[in-house]
């Protein structure tokens, strides 16, 4: 994550593509309040990938029922309003860091904040068709938080079978593309004893993403998707199997034009879905 003072990101609320940040370190870009359908029209796929219907549990069948999932949307649409707040410090085992941040933006401006929710709502109604109980970590895309430390504590509070904070990244490198999963570190805390889970969780995560999305590894980040990190609060403070997933590079041009078209961020959802019930099937 790359922290902003308060006067940067007040300025962020009114230009689209001026700045923003996310706690997973990648580059800046700008925080709009953009709606969280798109508007995007591109939905030209990587490769071969399983359709929705071959994937959705039949009618009836409920897989994961008794299951306990929390879905992290990353920042809020109302965070760059805040800037006091979330650019309060707050402990995360390994370092201090801030509350949270305004995430980052296509250069159309549609927001990350948005992006995440799109999708993570999605996710829920999948999931709950599927049996699950799922909560999400914040109500709604105009207000502003929770911070990274009580996003990881809604998770520990809900004993979830599985977490995941879902992520858009922000480089701004016009050839860095393609998905990575975030995967804690030991660092002599309580996440220590969920490493191992949350390691098979992101190799699930990651293999459903690829095979349902054909986004590519990315080529900028990690070892064949796969990021190990220490200084992700909502990963350091989490007491359950969790992952942080960086979807695609919002500034990039072909990632960002299939988070834009809804029909893609449908198909994020479903494979993301898909990774968690593989793990929990497993």
């Amino acid at each position: 994550m790359r922290a902003l003072p308060a006067t940067v990101l007040a300025v962020c609320g009114l230009i689209a593509s001026a700045c923003g940040g996310t706690e997973p370190g990648g580059a800046a870009a700008g925080q709009a309040a953009s709606s969280a359908q798109g508007t995007g029209k591109a939905s030209v796929q990587d490769g071969p990938t399983e359709t929705a219907t071959a994937r959705q549990a039949p009618p009836g069948a409920k897989p994961l029922a008794g299951k306990v999932i929390v879905i992290d949307p990353g920042h809020n649409g109302g965070n760059y309003r805040h800037p006091a707040e979330i650019n309060r410090k707050v402990n995360v085992l390994t370092q201090m860091k801030a509350c949270d941040t305004t995430g980052t933006a296509t250069k159309s401006g549609y927001s990350e904040a948005a992006f995440t929710w799109d999708v993570s709502n999605r996710m829920v109604k999948i999931l709950e068709q599927r049996g699950a109980t799922v909560k999400l970590t914040r109500s709604n895309n105009d207000s502003v938080g929770p911070c990274i430390d009580k996003r990881a504590a809604i998770g520990n509070k809900a004993h979830a079978d599985v977490a995941i904070s879902v992520h858009g990244d922000g480089s701004d490198n016009p050839s860095h593309r393609g998905f990575h999963v975030i995967i804690p570190k030991k660092i002599n805390g309580p996440v220590d004893k969920v490493v191992g889970a949350s390691t098979k969780l992101g190799i699930d995560v990651r293999d459903a993403y690829l095979k349902g999305t054909g986004i590519p590894y990315s080529n900028y980040v990690g070892t064949k998707a796969l990021n190990f990190r220490n200084d992700i609060g909502g990963l350091n403070l989490s007491t359950v199997p969790k992952v942080l997933v960086e979807c695609g590079n919002m500034r990039n041009a072909i990632d960002a034009a299939k988070f834009q078209d809804p029909k893609f961020r449908q198909r994020i959802a479903l494979a993301l879905a898909n990774g968690m019930q593989h793990y929990l099937e497993a």
